[in-house]
């Protein structure tokens, strides 16, 4: 009988999955029952009979909501589709990759049309917290894509969906199957052809 294989560890701090996506993104009603299945996923984690199995299976209902969650996404069935307009999404690009310089890691993004996917590791005692980051990201690229589109975006209207959506990577082989997973998504979704070499996808490896 074999040992089973021990994941890698990250490098020590924190690293997140984070998902921005454009205000109306998500139809409102599939976006309630979507939030509705992960409490009542959550609440049965929690409620789970061996207290050993209670995180597995907490972790187990935050990846299945993720899944639907970009599901509803990748659909486009509603809200704006500005990210695939070439300078608004080297504006977020650019932003993203600057936070490398201040002290964050940024392993993999990946935008599509409506909303963004990245991976962000801060490592231990350096950089900003990477709720500021974020906070800061949404701040810096609205502000960017409102300039670009000059008027098109009412100017009550949000750019991106207040918040975000955040899932902890645990191990090195997770972020392996993570960044897999963003770089794949343009051809996933059978977007046109252009998006086959759509450059603003990217991986990068954190220092171990």
């Amino acid at each position: 009988m074999t040992n089973p294989v021990t994941p890698a560890p990250l490098p020590p701090g924190e690293t997140l999955l984070v998902t921005l996506r454009l205000a109306g993104s998500i139809p409102a009603r599939a976006g309630r029952e979507l939030q509705q299945q992960r409490i009542a996923a959550q609440e049965a984690a929690r409620a789970a009979p061996a207290a050993d199995d209670a995180p597995d299976a907490h972790r187990r209902a935050e990846k299945r909501f993720f899944a639907d969650f970009d599901a509803l996404l990748d659909a486009g069935l509603t809200g704006g589709r500005y990210l695939e307009k070439e300078k608004i999404a080297e504006a977020v690009a650019g932003e993203l990759l600057l936070l490398e310089e201040q002290g964050l890691r940024v392993p993999g993004f990946v935008l599509t049309f409506n909303h963004l996917h990245c991976v962000l590791h801060q490592p231990a005692g350096r950089g900003l917290s990477l709720y500021k980051a974020v906070e800061l990201l949404h701040q810096r690229t609205a502000g960017q894509a409102r300039r670009i589109l000059r008027g098109q975006l009412p100017r009550e209207a949000d750019f991106w969906q207040p918040g975000f959506h955040e899932l902890p990577v645990l191990d090195a082989a997770e972020l392996l199957r993570l960044q897999q997973y963003l770089l794949a998504h343009p051809q996933r979704l059978k977007l046109p052809p252009r998006y086959h070499e759509w450059p603003y996808c990217y991986r990068a490896l954190l220092p171990g």
